[in-house]
């Protein structure tokens, strides 16, 4: 879910001779999801924080994600659901601990990342996973200067795919994604 990724996938800067490194910041990427319950309002959680790097060529029109999260992170404000969902038939939390995405082709409009399309793994399935970015920005943060830039991406995926197919058809299959991401330039 992941994602998700990602992307610290940079858009606003100016090209750049070489590829540069984007370590995710803990306290500002999490991966929130969004699913129909009962056709009456929707249940919504997030995995979090998410782990990872972002590599960008801005001059190649080029980068890669990796991104992790661990299943047991889920949290829906909700504990019993919490504990529901990570039990063996959904996330499989204790059986199955690692989400990840990884992508390696990015789509751009002029410097911008526009989509990133990866794979995401969840309980031991990879399945493809195209983000689109709904906003990207970046800054110099006010203590230490470092270079921060980050984004929305949203993204969409059925559940089922993964072997998730408890409360079929009262829980819809699809599973909007909605990635919340930003990373410090190493």
């Amino acid at each position: 879910m992941t994602a998700v990724g990602i992307g610290v996938a940079l858009g606003a800067l100016p090209a750049l001779a070489e590829p540069v490194t984007y370590r995710l910041d803990p306290d500002h990427s999490f991966i929130h999801f969004e699913v129909l319950h009962f056709g009456t309002s929707t249940l919504r959680g997030r995995f979090g924080p998410a782990q990872g790097v972002v590599v960008i060529d801005r001059e190649q029109h080029s980068g890669e994600v990796s991104l992790q999260l661990r299943s047991a992170s889920l949290d829906t404000g909700v504990p019993v659901l919490d504990k529901r969902l990570c039990a063996a038939d959904m996330f499989a939390c204790d059986s199955e601990p690692q989400i990840y995405f990884v992508a390696r082709r990015f789509e751009f409009n002029g410097d911008a990342v526009r989509r990133i399309h990866g794979e995401l793994t969840l309980r031991g399935t990879s399945r493809g996973l195209t983000l689109q970015a709904r906003r990207f920005g970046c800054h110099t943060q006010p203590e230490g200067g470092a270079q921060v830039c980050g984004g929305d991406f949203d993204g969409a995926v059925l559940r089922s795919d993964f072997g998730m197919s408890f409360g079929l058809p009262f829980v819809s299959d699809t599973v909007r994604l909605r990635v919340q991401v930003e990373g410090v330039r190493q």
